[in-house]
């Protein structure tokens, strides 16, 4: 059985889950060394807290057995921020704890059935409607549709999302073109990524997401040494960006670079040509075998 967590561990990693986790081809944890190494350094008391856009039931069903099949220990301190900081819950042998939402931040009803009905009858070629989701409203595309056809698609979807949420009397912000409301409100973000588009409170992010965490690991007692943060897109940053801007010693992991690597006050990591879950397994055994020394050394 797992020991109390160390108070103050060697590391603290705050993880997104498509990409660097679980394959975007597949939706699932695909290399075996990535479950092995989480539960390895949950395990060692480093907390480990997934900080997602996806759903808590996809997070249950993709990312929790196999951390317990790797050997997940009691005790080990996991959690797993969901819909970018709306839903979270911790992480056990067990599966997920109690789920929390923040009810404040979730879509309006009217406007999921709206959508819902629209993907049905207008994008189901493509996609399918995230019926998982407690606060987003999020679309994604079918596993069997070729990434340029969904890309090609996903536009559509965007724009009548944007003049749903125009009629019903709200504002937009959509790849920072704002469309604001009639009293220049901004109530709502729509975020398109490579896979999926999730329409959400502009409260939401990866920002609030390591907030979150901050204070689900102050509740234990935990500080982490350093951090470590990974994803693979630009709000990714986000996270770091809010741990740095905090004092927290922190390097991020950018697993798809090739979208550009901006300037920040900290670190950026990358793992050469390897890219996705393959980088992400990389870093991963890395800080494992620094945990086991207890010193990182220097792991760019």
């Amino acid at each position: 059985m797992t020991s109390s967590p160390n108070a103050a561990p060697l590391l603290g990693l705050l993880l997104d889950v498509d990409g660097p986790i679980a394959s975007p081809l597949t939706r699932s944890i695909s290399i075996p060394s990535i479950a092995r190494d989480l539960a390895a350094l949950a395990n060692a008391g480093n907390p480990v807290v997934f900080n997602t856009g996806r759903s808590d039931a996809f997070i249950a069903e993709q990312v929790v057995p196999p951390l317990v099949a790797a050997g997940l220990e009691p005790g080990a301190p996991v959690w797993a921020i969901c819909e970018k900081g709306a839903v979270w819950a911790e992480i056990d042998v067990n599966g997920l704890g109690e789920v929390h939402v923040d009810d404040a931040l979730a879509m309006p009803a009217e406007f999921s059935d709206a959508m819902r009905a629209y993907v049905g009858e207008y994008f189901d070629e493509f996609g399918f409607f995230d019926e998982t989701k407690r606060a987003m409203v999020s679309v994604e595309q079918h596993v069997h549709v070729a990434s340029a056809d969904y890309l090609e698609a996903q536009p559509r979807f965007d724009e009548h999302a944007r003049e749903t949420l125009a009629a019903l009397g709200y504002g937009t912000v959509r790849e920072g073109a704002e469309r604001p409301d009639a009293a220049g409100r901004v109530h709502w973000r729509i975020d398109p990524t490579i896979i999926s588009t999730d329409v959400e409170s502009v409260r939401l992010g990866k920002d609030l997401g390591a907030a979150r965490a901050v204070e689900l690991l102050g509740a234990r007692g935990i500080r982490p040494q350093h951090w470590r943060t990974m994803g693979d897109s630009r709000g990714d940053y986000h996270m770091a960006d809010w741990l740095h801007a905090r004092g927290e010693a922190v390097r991020h992991v950018d697993v798809r670079p090739a979208d550009g690597v901006p300037d920040t006050g900290y670190p950026v990591l990358t793992a050469g040509d390897l890219i996705h879950d393959h980088a992400g397994a990389v870093f991963l055994s890395r800080w494992v075998e620094a945990s086991r020394r207890g010193d990182l050394g220097d792991d760019e």
